[in-house]
């Protein structure tokens, strides 16, 4: 059964890991990698990556992605959206500590601040124009 709106929106506003899905040319497959995500009903879904990654080299070139996030309890369900590319921003330290408070504990967070900044090199925050959504919960009645 497929999710409203406002269920949709709700359940990526909460913290998972999503599988990011990025056209990687004619003579492969999609690019389909984990990666941490923010998400404000209403809002563009945005992730942080180093500006050097294969991720970010192609998002650019393909002007689109892809996030699908879900769960498997008490229900399985799960929540695909696809559009262009809303915009490309050096990421700022806010925006690192918000995505990383969003996955660990304070301490933990701060440990991957000093990691991301020594061993990711400059990051990126790539925000995404939702156009096409799907949504579907197996265990709705």
């Amino acid at each position: 059964m497929s999710l409203s709106v406002e269920e949709r929106e709700r359940f990526l506003a909460e913290p998972r890991i999503a599988a990011l899905a990025v056209s990687d040319g004619p003579d492969r497959g999609p690019l389909n990698v984990p990666i941490w995500y923010r998400y404000a009903p209403g809002g563009e879904p945005w992730v942080v990556t180093s500006a050097s990654s294969r991720k970010a080299r192609l998002i650019e070139a393909a002007g689109r992605f892809s996030l699908m996030a879900e769960r498997l309890e008490p229900t399985v369900r799960y929540v695909s959206v696809e559009g262009p590319v809303a915009r490309i921003v050096p990421a700022t330290d806010e925006q690192l500590w918000e995505m990383s408070r969003g996955y660990l504990p304070e301490d933990k967070a701060e440990g991957y601040m000093e990691f991301a900044k020594v061993e990711l090199g400059a990051q990126v925050s790539i925000y995404l124009e939702p156009v096409h959504w799907l949504s579907a919960d197996m265990g709705a009645a």
